[in-house]
């Protein structure tokens, strides 16, 4: 087993005993299994899977920081939401705002921020649809 935790600024959102972990590295996502090899890594937009027996998890997740120990990982995120606490029409609104950005072009886009706003919302509407 490994113990999860993953925390925001504001709250401490999984606490728990798992089988296995899935992350969103910075170079790519990775799995952990117990007995993993140290390592701690950057996280990107993109979503955590967690299983415990045949269940598994979702949790959508922007930027943030992960330690992982043969028999622990810590996940220290800018942002992070569960499947089953995501809004899944406000996501759905930010997606097509984002994409309205991104085509109407023009020198006051800024391109990057659009572009992760779209990221996040597409994470978060994957994961909404995963709830357990």
């Amino acid at each position: 087993m490994i113990h999860l935790t993953i925390v925001t600024p504001i709250r401490k959102l999984v606490d728990r005993q798992v089988d296995e972990v899935v992350l969103p590295g910075s170079e790519g996502s990775f799995g952990v299994l117990p007995g993993h090899a140290p390592l701690l890594s950057a996280l990107q937009v993109g979503e955590i899977m967690y299983r415990q027996g045949s269940e598994a998890r979702f949790v959508a997740v922007a930027w943030g920081f992960t330690e992982v120990l043969s028999d622990k990982v810590s996940v220290l995120a800018d942002i992070a939401e569960s499947a089953e606490d995501i809004d899944v029409e406000r996501a759905r609104e930010a997606s097509e705002r984002a994409r309205q950005r991104l085509q109407s072009g023009g020198d006051d886009v800024d391109w990057e921020r659009a572009r992760v706003a779209l990221d996040k919302a597409l994470v978060r509407m994957s994961v909404a649809s995963k709830k357990g």
